[in-house]
């Protein structure tokens, strides 16, 4: 565990940075938009220059990003003027309850459909589910959003968190109603992305485990068949969906970049896509850092989880 614990603070730092300097190399910067402000004087652009720190060499300013980093500071946007971590904590607040219940969704319908498949192999159900599973895993995320935003743009929200058109004080139940039926499209495509790879892995690793000796003992004594599936098979076969769900957990924040703009989410995915859009260096490092750093930590909770569910890695 510590030897992994160091690896993932490597990580970290091998990620702070290539992030710092990823995005300087690309042409432009947050003052090189203003020359299409009217207005905007070269004194004015310098002036920005060195209250941003831009006219620094590249060097200076990592050492200064890592010195602020220590103390908890991401920096300034350049955009809001604004301190970042302020700015993406409440954007991570309206993206985290949205990829939770994608999520969520996700595992329940990948791991239902996965356990059907497997235990009825070569069934039509198994056939159906598979197909399913493979179209919803094939198709990219922006045109599985597109085509729930045409079907249903009329008949469910498909825009915003909640309903910017209320008028004075809004009950609480009333509020959350509000943001729950405006999360079930961006959820619903989330769902839609990731259920795909968790029914097919499960069913694949339920298919070896149901072909173990101790399953097949459990079926010559007798014992009913959801104690052999649900008991038996299918808390082996999980393993390789926990290093899954922990992947995807960590992955989908950034993936939900697409959803949020197609749906216009005010999540961290939507923020980050305006900060590419405005050069804002201190905010894409910052939103990057807590994709990594979200990353590490849940591929280390994955490695607990484990200890849980194989009692041969504690021997």
């Amino acid at each position: 565990m510590l030897r992994r614990a160091a690896f993932a603070v490597v990580t970290i730092f091998v990620a702070i940075t290539t992030n710092f300097f990823l995005f300087r190399v690309l042409p432009g910067s947050a003052v090189s938009d203003l020359s299409r402000v009217p207005h905007a004087t070269p004194a004015l652009r310098h002036a920005l220059m060195v209250e941003f720190g831009l006219d620094k060499p590249k060097w200076e300013q990592y050492l200064i990003y890592l010195k602020e980093l220590a103390h908890g500071n991401m920096g300034i946007s350049y955009a809001y003027q604004q301190p970042v971590t302020n700015l993406l904590l409440g954007d991570l607040r309206n993206t985290v309850p949205m990829v939770t219940v994608g999520t969520l969704a996700a595992i329940i319908v990948g791991v239902a459909s996965g356990v059907l498949s497997a235990w009825r192999r070569g069934s039509a159900p198994d056939h159906v589910s598979t197909t399913l599973a493979i179209f919803a895993y094939a198709f990219p995320t922006q045109w599985l959003g597109l085509m729930l935003l045409i079907l249903f743009a009329g008949v469910l929200p498909a825009g915003g968190m909640s309903n910017e058109f209320t008028f004075g004080p809004v009950p609480f139940w009333q509020h959350i109603g509000d943001i729950a039926t405006h999360m079930i499209l961006p959820a619903g495509t989330l769902m839609l992305t990731a259920y795909g790879s968790y029914t097919l892995v499960l069913r694949s690793s339920m298919l070896e485990t149901l072909g173990e000796d101790y399953v097949l003992t459990a079926r010559a004594k007798g014992l009913p068949v959801k104690r052999i599936v649900w008991r038996h098979a299918v808390r082996n076969a999980m393993l390789p969906m926990v290093t899954l769900i922990a992947l995807n957990l960590g992955f989908i924040v950034g993936g939900a970049l697409l959803v949020e703009v197609i749906f216009s989410w005010p999540g961290i995915g939507q923020a980050m896509y305006q900060a590419v859009n405005q050069r804002d260096y201190p905010m894409l490092q910052g939103g990057f850092l807590i994709l990594t750093v979200s990353v590490i930590v849940l591929n280390f909770a994955a490695d607990l989880v484990y200890f849980k569910l194989d009692p041969r890695i504690k021997a």
